[in-house]
């Protein structure tokens, strides 16, 4: 079973940075694509950020010019670097990764790291 660990969330001042980390316990490389998700209460999960195999990245409109997707496969980590900050972004962050293998996709997710922008 792989496990995802989400950290580095945290309270930061809008316009403000902070980085999110994704540790997985299997090697990045079996991952066809991971991607950052969040939520605030009450609301559906919001997509916020792909990356694919290759390194191909795609970005929800709200995250595009912010935020950056990155992964470090020697650490088996994903990232999520965010910069100019908003009280918007207020939410709780999370990791999701997709594999495939015997011809289905099983998609595996974090427990999530909260990340509140002070106004």
């Amino acid at each position: 079973q792989v496990q995802l660990v989400e950290s580095g969330g945290g309270l930061v001042q809008a316009g403000g940075s902070l980085t999110l980390s994704c540790a997985a316990s299997e090697t990045i490389s079996s991952f066809v694509s991971m991607a950052w998700f969040r939520q605030v209460p009450g609301k559906q999960r919001e997509w916020v950020t792909t990356i694919i195999t290759g390194g191909r990245t795609d970005y929800a409109a709200s995250a595009k010019g912010r935020f950056t997707i990155s992964t470090d496969n020697m650490k088996n980590t994903l990232y999520l670097q965010m910069t100019s900050l908003k009280p918007e972004d207020t939410a709780v962050y999370y990791c999701y990764a997709q594999q495939t293998g015997d011809s289905r996709f099983v998609d595996y997710w974090g427990q999530g790291t909260q990340v509140s922008v002070a106004s």
